[in-house]
């Protein structure tokens, strides 16, 4: 999956990633572990996988997105 990050707060890891087809994604304290991201700025392209956590899409295996956003 691709999209946009929404908002992010790293203090506590918490954030939204919104989908290309306009869904949100969570992001959880530790999604972030793995990838090459040690932060995420509001607007920046992504690309991930996403797990369902008590009932919600969470993202996770964060990537570098595609440029041009």
């Amino acid at each position: 999956m691709q999209g946009v990050v929404k908002v992010y707060d790293p203090a506590t890891g918490i954030g939204i990633i919104r989908r290309d087809d306009g869904d949100e994604v969570l992001l959880q304290p530790g999604s972030l572990e793995g990838s090459l991201f040690r932060m995420l700025r509001q607007g920046q392209r992504v690309v991930f996988d996403a797990t369902e956590v008590d009932g919600s899409l969470v993202a996770t295996n964060l990537r570098f997105g595609a440029d041009g956003h």
